[in-house]
């Protein structure tokens, strides 16, 4: 169950990366509260997983998925850079990812 909440977690911490952006500044009041709502309940995942989960593996899968997530979002929705070697680095972070879960 940790490892399922601190997936989602980390799924939450890319989304209120791209809230804080959209915030602009926090001038924006809808992506300001989806920022704090969603940074809430994501470090609330971590903390929970964090009960079973060592904190060095747990924190990296978080920043790992978090760091994933955002970049792809990035690319995807927001127009940035795609290019062959951001994307191969990604792949890298996920192969991280991974690396910690299997040899947890």
């Amino acid at each position: 169950m940790a490892w399922i909440v601190l997936v989602l977690s980390g799924l939450l911490e890319t989304a209120w990366a791209i809230a804080l952006d959209r915030s602009a500044g926090f001038s924006r009041p809808l992506p300001s509260v989806i920022f704090g709502v969603t940074l809430v309940l994501s470090m609330a995942g971590l903390a929970y997983a964090l009960r079973e989960i060592p904190v060095g593996t747990g924190y990296a899968v978080w920043v790992g998925i978090g760091a994933v997530g955002t970049a792809v979002v990035g690319m995807v929705a927001l127009h940035e850079s795609s290019s062959l070697p951001r994307i191969a680095c990604l792949l890298l972070v996920i192969a991280g990812v991974v690396g910690l879960k299997i040899f947890h």
